[in-house]
C-alpha cells in the first residue's frame, strides 16, 4: 500500500512540484515507483493552461478509475492546476477520485495519503473525497525538498516564486496559482548551496513570473532589482557552474538584468522570452504591457550584453480578433528575432478569462494553418542555427546517459542538447565537445581530448 507513481502534465513548475511531493513522500516511508502499473497510489499532477491538457488528465483519471473499481484499495489523486481550477466539480465526471489537492497544498499530500491508507487498513469507509484547494499563507516556501536517490542531480530546479499578478487576458494561471508570493532570499541560497554540496552543478530558478521575484519584499539596491540581487548571490556559490531561470516576463528585462548576462559568467547565454504575439493590437487585447518595438529592444540589449545569446519564446496563434495582418506581424517578428526554439500554441478558450468572452473567435482551421506556418518557419530557423555550430567546440555540462543508454547527453551554455561518447565519471563535468552534425533540436559531437583530465577520466572508465 505504499508504492506511489506520480504522473506530471505541463510545465517545469509542475515537474518541480512533483519532485518535491515525491521527496516528502519518501521521507514519510512511501516508495516512488517508475511504473503506474506497479503502484498502489496514482497521483496525477495536472495542468490547466490549455483545454487539451485538462482533457488529457481527465481521460487518464477516468481510465485509472476502472482499476480502482477492480481494486478498492487502489488510491487515485488529482493534484495541481486542474485540481485548483475545478475543485470538487471534478467529482461530477470522476466520482471515484480519492484526493483533490490544489497548488498551495502540495505539502499536505503525505498527511492525506496517511489518512487514506489508515482508513483502508482499518476497513473504515471514507465517505467523501478529500478536497483541499484553499489558499495557505507561506505555501511558496514548501516546495524545497528534492528527490533523494543514488544518482546525483547534476541539474536541479529551485522554486523561488509562486503565483502571478499580471492578469493576461488569455491566462488562467492567476486563478490556479494565486497572487505573487516570493520565498526568502536566504532560504533560496541555502537550498542552492545544499544542492551543490550534493553534486548539483546547474540550477534553474523557477517562478510563474520569475523576474518579479521579491519586488514587494526587497528594495532595489543601486538600480539592481531583487531578482538580479538573487542571481548575484547564487552566482557566488562555490562549485556551482551554471544558472538558468524560467519563466520570465519581458517587463522584467531592464538594464540590470540584461547587463547580468555580460558580467555573471555562470549565467548561461540562453533566455526564454515569451512574446505571445508580434502585433501591438493583439498585445493590447492580451493585456501584455509592452509593444513589439520594446520587445525587440530587449532582444537587442541581451545580444549586446552577450552576442552568443540563444532565445526561445511562447507564441499564441488565433487569439480572438487576430487578423491575417496581425498574424503577419507575428511571423515577421519570428524572422527578426531568429529564435532557437519556440512553443507555439493554438489559442484555447479558458472559462473565466477575459478572452473567453471576446468577439472574433478565430476558426479552428485558421488556427491550424497559422500554427503550421510558424512551425515550418521556426523549424527551418532552428535547423539553420544548430547547423551553424557544426565544426565549433561547445562547452557542455555532462548530465548522464542519453535515452538509448549508449551515449551521453548534456547541454551547451546556450541550452542546446548535445549527444556524444563519454565516461560515466564525467557526469557533472564541463567538457569541450566538437560538434560534427546537428538536427533541429540536437547537436552531435565528439569530446575534445586535449585536456589531460579528460584523457585520464576516459582511460580509467571505458566508454
Amino acid at each position: 500500500m505504499n508504492r506511489v507513481h506520480i504522473k506530471t502534465y505541463g510545465c517545469q513548475m509542475n515537474e518541480r512540484d512533483s519532485e518535491a511531493v515525491a521527496a516528502m513522500l519518501r521521507a514519510r516511508g512511501y516508495r516512488i515507483v517508475a511504473s503506474e502499473d506497479e503502484c498502489d497510489v496514482l497521483l496525477l499532477n495536472t495542468c490547466s493552461v490549455r483545454d487539451a491538457a485538462e482533457q488529457k488528465a481527465i481521460g487518464k483519471a477516468g481510465y485509472s478509475a476502472a482499476r480502482k473499481r477492480r481494486n478498492p484499495d487502489f488510491i487515485l489523486g488529482i493534484l495541481g492546476c486542474m485540481a485548483q481550477n475545478r475543485g470538487a466539480t471534478l467529482l461530477d465526471r470522476l466520482p471515484d477520485v480519492d484526493l483533490i489537492v490544489g497548488t498551495q497544498k502540495f505539502h499536505r499530500v503525505p498527511d492525506y495519503l496517511d489518512n487514506l491508507r489508515a482508513a483502508r487498513e482499518a476497513g473504515i469507509p471514507l465517505g467523501e473525497t478529500i478536497v483541499d484547494t484553499a489558499a495557505e499563507a507561506g505555501s511558496q516556501s514548501t516546495i524545497r525538498d528534492h528527490l533523494d536517490g543514488p544518482d546525483t542531480q547534476v541539474c536541479a530546479f529551485v522554486s523561488i516564486q509562486q503565483g502571478c499578478n499580471m492578469n493576461c487576458a488569455f491566462c488562467i494561471v492567476p486563478t490556479t496559482r494565486g497572487d505573487e508570493r516570493s520565498r526568502p532570499m536566504d532560504d533560496i541560497v541555502r537550498e542552492c548551496e545544499g544542492l551543490v554540496a550534493r553534486g548539483t552543478r546547474e540550477v534553474t530558478l523557477l517562478g510563474q513570473i520569475v523576474t518579479s521575484y521579491g519586488r514587494r519584499d526587497y528594495a532595489h539596491a543601486a538600480g539592481v532589482s531583487p531578482f538580479v540581487q538573487l542571481l548575484e548571490r547564487v552566482h557566488a556559490i562555490p562549485g556551482l557552474e551554471r544558472i538558468r531561470f524560467t519563466s520570465p516576463h519581458p517587463r522584467g528585462f531592464r538594464e540590470d538584468l540584461a547587463g547580468a548576462f555580460g558580467r555573471l559568467p555562470k549565467l548561461g547565454e540562453y533566455v526564454h522570452l515569451p512574446v505571445q504575439s508580434g502585433s501591438d493590437r493583439i498585445l493590447r487585447a492580451m493585456k501584455r504591457p509592452y509593444t513589439r518595438a520594446r520587445y525587440l529592444e530587449i532582444v537587442d540589449s541581451l545580444r549586446a550584453a552577450q552576442p552568443a545569446m540563444a532565445f526561445s519564446t511562447d507564441i499564441i496563434v488565433g487569439f480572438p480578433g487576430e487578423t491575417e495582418a496581425d498574424f503577419e506581424e507575428t511571423r515577421s517578428l519570428c524572422e527578426a528575432v531568429d529564435y532557437d526554439m519556440a512553443y507555439i500554441f493554438k489559442y484555447s478558450v479558458r472559462s473565466g478569462t477575459p478572452a473567453a468572452a471576446m468577439p472574433g473567435q478565430v476558426p479552428d482551421q485558421v488556427k491550424e494553418e497559422r500554427n503550421r506556418v510558424l512551425l515550418e518557419l521556426l523549424r527551418a530557423g532552428s535547423l539553420r542555427r544548430t547547423q551553424a555550430l557544426v565544426g565549433t567546440v561547445q562547452e557542455v555540462l555532462v548530465e548522464g546517459p542519453d535515452k538509448t543508454g549508449l551515449r551521453f547527453t548534456g547541454r551547451t551554455r546556450g541550452n542546446r542538447v548535445a549527444v556524444f561518447d563519454a565516461a560515466p565519471r564525467l557526469a557533472g563535468s564541463l567538457v569541450p565537445v566538437e560538434i560534427t552534425r546537428a538536427s533541429v533540436s540536437t547537436l552531435y559531437g565528439d569530446l575534445v581530448l586535449a585536456d589531460a583530465g579528460l584523457q585520464t577520466a576516459l582511460a580509467a572508465a571505458p566508454l
